[in-house]
């Protein structure tokens, strides 16, 4: 992006163009270059004129200036001095107070008695005096990424960025439009996705809408192009705020194309209390994994895409975290959960809009800043909610998951029958859970007629009565749990005392079973 006053457009017809380069201007752009790599080893004042002297000949000085500003960024400028600059000032102006310097031979005179205290020349005094000063940083190196074509492309896409920064609402359609919404999802940029008739566009509200316009947040916003330009066919529209009129800016493919798109950086997020709350919330262990930016939601004539959604994976399912929702088919339930913070009125107003056309079906839990005193509102369109204040407290959410679980348990049970009879002469519960496709603690009320339960195994009578035969005290646990495991009995210890016998453990030579007294 360049700075505001090198922003090259025109307004006519009314609109707001950006006067993008081409080949035409190849000559200049490689000038520019010239003088960069002509000037290595000297100062930045003499770097400065002779881009001077360049502007006077071109036919319009912000695009030499804005050429330059783009080579400047690939250039290492630093102090080059005898005598640390700081230092040779103190002494001097130290000197000359002393001398009380009003002539040229007087300077003289101070000059030489600074010499003196820094056991050095006078002319290295004098030339360290203002070393540091930018005008003065030398050119040490200019190893630039772009030739003269490369430049010209780069001048183009941050000729758009720095239009855009004064855009109120920008929509962007994309060929690549997951990535689209990716990117604007981390880098923290206010969005909504309308559906159209033949796609979806996305709407990103833009910089100059803002009621506290951050550079962070047009910075961003800036770099959101170079997402968009990766894509291999895009279009945009800009609502511009220009000094109070407003003008419409239109880009496409065939206006900026960026060479090496750098894609936006993995794993960020919308915002720290996002970051924070996946950070926290995965290192819990539950039935549920947090899914990051889940599948489009129909909200009406939009769409949305929550930030995060809970899978619920009973019996010891799949768990943890995945970066999208490419498993779902393969969870038990869904829940979806966006999380409200630095939001503007009429966003918010938005986002309300779109939680209230919600399909009914959609399980919606919403964490909602306290500053923005709209908890009630939601809550009213039958979403669950949490309110934060700096940060969303992890038990407040899981407190909902719970809830949410035991409505899965109880309607589990519902479906239940009353007695249930397994095949298998041993069943773990948890693997009987899993092929009825309900938690553990579905089974509670269940009845099993033909089984006893052992420890979280149900066992059949005969097989108990058979290992009563085949175990005995004095042998080895090892071998002992070698017969249990045959049976399909993986707790050992709960089985053993059903049988009744203990362990009598002999140091480090392992345990011996024993009959209770």
């Amino acid at each position: 992006m360049l700075t505001k006053d090198l922003l090259r457009v025109s307004r006519a017809g009314g609109g707001y163009h950006p006067q993008f380069v081409g080949r035409e201007s190849r000559p200049l752009a490689a000038r520019v270059i010239g003088v960069f790599q002509g000037h290595v080893g000297e100062p930045r004042h003499r770097l400065d004129e002779a881009l001077s002297a360049l502007e006077d000949e071109a036919d319009d000085f912000k695009l030499v200036r804005g050429f330059a500003a783009l080579a400047d960024r690939e250039a290492t400028f630093e102090t080059r001095a005898e005598l640390p600059p700081e230092r040779a000032r103190r002494v001097a102006f130290e000197e000359a107070e002393a001398v009380g310097v009003v002539t040229e031979a007087e300077r003289e005179a101070a000059l030489e008695r600074a010499a003196d205290r820094l056991a050095a020349d006078r002319s290295a005094v004098e030339s360290s005096l203002y070393a540091d000063r930018e005008v003065n940083e030398v050119l040490a190196s200019f190893d630039s990424r772009w030739g003269p074509d490369e430049l010209l492309e780069q001048y183009n896409l941050s000729l758009a960025q720095t239009a855009l920064f004064d855009a109120t609402e920008v929509t962007v359609r994309s060929s690549d439009p997951r990535t689209l919404v990716s990117a604007v999802k981390r880098l923290g940029l206010m969005y909504e996705i309308r559906r159209t008739d033949a796609e979806r566009e996305v709407v990103v509200t833009g910089p100059d809408a803002l009621f506290r316009r951050t550079r962070r947040y047009g910075t961003a916003f800036a770099r959101l192009l170079r997402s968009v330009a990766a894509a291999p066919e895009w279009s945009l529209t800009a609502t511009i705020d220009d000094r109070g009129t407003e003008r419409q800016l239109h880009l496409s493919a065939d206006d900026v194309s960026v060479p090496n798109v750098e894609p936006v950086a993995e794993p960020t997020y919308d915002s720290g209390v996002e970051a924070d709350f996946a950070a926290r919330f995965e290192g819990l262990d539950l039935d549920w994994s947090l899914v990051r930016e889940p599948e489009a939601l129909a909200a009406g004539a939009r769409a949305m895409i929550p930030d995060f959604a809970f899978d619920y994976h009973p019996a010891g399912g799949a768990r943890g975290s995945r970066s999208d929702g490419s498993d779902h088919a393969h969870a038990d339930f869904r829940v979806f959960f966006e999380v409200m913070g630095f939001w503007t009125p009429e966003y918010v107003e938005k986002k309300l809009d779109q939680f209230a056309t919600v399909a009914d079906d959609v399980e919606l839990v919403v964490a909602v800043d306290e500053s923005l005193a709209v908890s009630e509102d939601v809550a009213a369109l039958d979403h669950r909610v949490v309110t934060y204040s700096g940060s969303v407290r992890v038990k407040d959410v899981v407190d909902v998951l719970r809830e949410y679980e035991s409505d899965l348990v109880a309607e589990a049970a519902d479906d239940l029958p009353a007695e249930l009879v397994p095949e298998a002469d041993a069943v773990s519960l948890s693997e009987l859970a899993a092929e009825r496709g309900v938690s553990e603690d579905a089974l509670d009320g269940v009845a099993f007629p033909d089984h006893e339960l052992v420890g979280r195994t149900l066992v059949r009578p005969a097989v108990l009565d058979s290992l009563r035969e085949e175990l005995a005290a004095g042998m080895s646990l090892s071998d002992a749990e070698a017969v249990l495991d045959e049976r399909g009995l993986a707790d050992a210890s709960a089985a053993l005392s059903r049988l009744g016998y203990r362990v009598e453990w002999e140091g480090l030579d392992g345990g011996t079973l024993r009959e209770k007294e």
